[in-house]
């Protein structure tokens, strides 16, 4: 597949290279062999080709990696790179060649933990220094948040919470000082000027809360195995893409993108 992909992108005979537009439009066989139920080849295929109208670097990225990514998403049925934010394909140097990195958005997670059948309810939220917050953990949790009616001031916590559809729950808060040691410790992204921890930083902790809480949640193997899908590049194809090794080394810049638009933004 990966010989196929690269033939069909290559100049050859002196024949103009194929568009990547051009390129997805004789990959759709392919798609609908790996899209489900809940979204059609040719919403799909809209989607990406609106992806690569917003974000017109994802074109110049290899051709492996975005057909990586759009896999990637169309098995877990999230619409990428639209202002649902469920997804996002987003463009990076990875190894020194421009490739597509495939990202869950945190509004992503929810529907995945939505789908499991087991739970109710799954929200994540910002808390601001002027906003009534009270938190205790044990035998007795208690979690009450009233937002302030007007100038909430500066983001201080953020918090996850689910309820199962038998009665039962969790939530977990961090601090947004917590929330910037992990992801010092875990992302390799955050120590770029370009990283989306930078430019979207509530939405980034949202989902770092949000991936915390839901371990405990009695969610489905698919929801887990749909998690390690995330901030992951791919350049094979398989008909299962959870059988495809990440790729992702970290050795340059962040594209600084809009998470509400998917839109990928010069420096």
């Amino acid at each position: 597949m990966a010989n196929v992909i690269q033939n069909q992108v290559a100049t050859t005979n002196g024949k103009e290279k194929k568009t990547m537009q051009q390129y997805i439009k004789t990959m759709e066989g392919e798609i609908k062999k790996a899209l489900p139920s809940v979204i059609t080849p040719e919403r799909f295929t809209r989607m990406v080709l609106s992806a690569i109208s917003t974000n017109p670097k994802l074109a110049s990225c290899t051709p492996q990696s975005f057909l990586g990514a759009m896999m990637s998403a169309a098995q877990l049925g999230l619409e990428p790179n639209t202002p649902l934010g469920q997804a996002y394909l987003i463009p990076y140097k990875n190894k020194g060649v421009d490739e597509v990195q495939f990202q869950i958005g945190y509004k992503g997670l929810i529907d995945l933990a939505y789908r499991s059948g087991e739970v109710e309810l799954v929200q994540a939220h910002v808390v601001y220094e002027n906003d009534t917050f009270e938190c205790e953990f044990g035998l007795e949790p208690k979690l009450v948040h009233k937002p302030a009616d007007s100038d909430r001031g500066d983001p201080i916590k953020v918090y996850a919470l689910f309820r199962t559809k038998s009665g039962g729950y969790g939530f977990d808060v961090m601090s947004m000082d917590d929330v910037r040691r992990h992801a010092e410790k875990y992302s390799q992204a955050y120590k770029s000027g370009f990283s989306p921890w930078k430019t979207n930083f509530e939405e980034m902790a949202k989902k770092t809360v949000l991936k915390r809480v839901l371990k405990y949640a009695p969610l489905k193997s698919d929801f887990v195995k749909a998690v390690t899908q995330d901030e992951t590049i791919k350049s094979e194809i398989s008909p299962d893409m959870y059988e495809v090794n990440n790729e992702t080394v970290f050795e340059a810049e962040y594209t600084e993108v809009n998470t509400d638009t998917g839109e990928v933004k010069d420096e």
